[in-house]
């Protein structure tokens, strides 16, 4: 009987990254909009945001591998004062810097070497219109 394991261990994921700048002057995007991401499989999926923002991709290849990273607050380094008598009778406090800058901890959750750029829907019918249009 094969486990679940079994079966995902054959499968193995693809991650791909989507790049909105073209749309994101253009329109605006609420921040954690709805949205439905349709025919990846195809050559030109479709993104639609919030009922009402329709977008096209297209995907393009890297020049390189893209890699995806997490951000989470680190926690700060503490470090204890030595050296004096006075830091000697404090022994066991730690004493940290309050002119320090929040540190981030870092780390990576994927790679890709696809990007999928989009479009609004609107864009490419009008190119599409104009470059069936012949000049007379």
């Amino acid at each position: 009987m094969a486990t679940s394991h079994d079966q995902v261990e054959g499968d193995e994921d693809e991650y791909v990254v989507l790049d909105l700048d073209a749309v994101s002057e253009k329109v605006h995007i609420p921040p954690n909009a709805p949205y439905v991401l349709s025919g990846l499989d195809t050559l030109n999926p479709i993104l639609i945001i919030d009922d009402k923002i329709k977008l096209i991709g297209e995907y393009e290849e890297t020049v390189g591998t893209c890699i995806v990273l997490s951000e989470n607050d680190a926690t700060p380094e503490v470090h204890e004062e030595t050296g004096s008598s006075e830091a000697k009778s404090f022994s066991g406090k730690s004493i940290t810097n309050p002119n320090q800058v929040p540190r981030k901890q870092v780390k990576p959750v994927c790679q890709s070497q696809k990007i999928l750029r989009f479009k609004l829907l609107s864009e490419c019918q009008n190119e599409n219109e104009q470059s069936s249009v012949k000049p007379v």
